[in-house]
């Protein structure tokens, strides 16, 4: 019998869950609803490459057309009020009821807000949706000098758009070095200092106390310092977007609470992507938000099929440097760490536990990304190496022999 697939949500997660749903059953409805007036769109392009044409097919998921031959309905610039999980049904913010009998929510994440005096003055910006990247570039058209708050990914990725734009730019990040989650110590320094180099002033430990000062922006607290600038632009985080499930008995914690089917508590209601949290986990990652969409609509078909968790994998191309980090890299809770480096311009970081390879990061070594992203997958045994007097090179070899070679 014929069903109605609906999807809350038009990112990846929904992307790829439409597609697994379209594989496995080529007759039922597949309808995605989201509240962008846009396709849906690679987000991470959002910063990457902010100043080219947002609006081009380039940054689309999938055309237009592959809806078109996949039968699969967009129902776009709509916002779901609530869910009815009682009576299968959806209520817009226009009035319409739309039945489901399979429901899959991925409305993603939001960004952190800047709590901090000033914050709504015009000319503060943060970046998560497509209309906001367009009216900060018209904004910042006449402007010449830019505030960029956060020293993580996205927010470094943001800073060489406006950077690459000719623009001054200054980075303020409260923790004690860039990039925190993905970098160890080293690498973090190595990354700010080529940063310093391209002319973009960098404060890392640092917090805002004020934006000032009228109704528009015209610079920044820091403690006892002032930086004048023209706009501000943060990227602080993201938490899961679970407005919708208020008023609703599907449950949440810090996400919509699912299992490793992506099932909810509610019976025909599935989550997956970045709006979700899993075993008491929110990983709001591109590419775990690509498997939790296909698992989660192989299970809508009753194609029974379990979440695996994947390595993190983080790869940063800004500033004339290219880096990777891939897996645990907690040194603290680590037994070992082999290390090589190459003045400014190299350096790798071998993570071990329980003698085994862990984690990686990897400064100017791009191609060996996926070798080490293979060996800490593989969960191949150190046993017999002498980890204390082994180059990276000798490790991988041995590790590369030992995953060719039959047990």
């Amino acid at each position: 019998m014929n069903k109605n697939y609906c999807i809350i949500g038009t990112g990846v997660a929904a992307v790829n869950a439409a597609k697994a749903i379209r594989d496995l059953d080529q007759e039922s409805s597949i309808l995605l609803i989201g509240a962008e007036t846009s396709l849906p769109y690679n987000r991470i392009k959002l910063s990457k490459e902010l100043f080219s044409d947002l609006g081009s097919e380039k940054v689309l998921i999938k055309k237009e057309k592959w809806y078109q031959t996949q039968n699969i309905q967009t129902l776009l610039h709509t916002k779901i009020e609530h869910i009815d999980s009682d009576n299968h049904t959806l209520h817009t913010s226009t009035g319409e009821t739309i039945q489901y009998d399979k429901l899959l929510i991925c409305t993603g994440a939001k960004n952190r807000k800047l709590l901090i005096d000033g914050a709504d003055k015009k000319g503060v910006f943060t970046i998560r949706e497509m209309h906001e990247a367009e009216d900060f570039k018209v904004f910042i058209e006449d402007k010449t000098s830019i505030v960029n708050i956060g020293g993580g990914i996205q927010g470094l990725e943001t800073a060489w758009s406006i950077f690459k734009a000719g623009k001054k730019v200054t980075i303020v990040e409260a923790a004690p070095r860039l990039m925190a989650r993905q970098l160890d110590d080293k690498t973090s320094a190595l990354l700010k200092n080529k940063i310093e180099e391209a002319g973009v002033d960098v404060h890392v430990n640092t917090s805002i106390k004020q934006i000032m000062d009228g109704d528009e922006v015209e610079g920044i607290v820091l403690g006892d310092q002032t930086i004048s600038c023209d706009s501000v632009i943060y990227s602080i985080g993201v938490v899961p977007n679970i407005d919708l499930t208020e008023n609703t008995p599907i449950h949440t914690g810090k996400g919509i609470i699912v299992n490793e089917r992506m099932e909810t508590n509610i019976k025909d209601v599935y989550a997956a992507g970045d709006v979700i949290e899993l075993n008491g986990e929110v990983e709001g990652l591109w590419g775990p938000a690509m498997d939790q969409g296909k698992v989660a609509g192989k299970n809508m078909v009753s194609v029974a099929e379990s979440y695996q968790k994947t390595t993190p994998f983080t790869v940063f191309n800004a500033f004339n440097l290219s880096l990777f980090s891939i897996g645990f890299i907690d040194e603290s809770r680590c037994d070992t760490t082999i290390i090589e480096e190459d003045g400014a311009e190299k350096y790798t970081r071998v993570f071990i536990k329980d003698n085994k390879m862990v984690g990686v990061i990897s400064l100017g070594d791009m191609l060996a990304s996926i070798p080490y992203k293979t060996a800490i997958e593989s969960g191949v045994s150190l046993d017999g190496i002498n980890l204390n007097d082994s180059s990276i090179k000798d490790l991988m070899s041995e590790v590369k022999g030992r995953l060719t070679t039959p047990a």
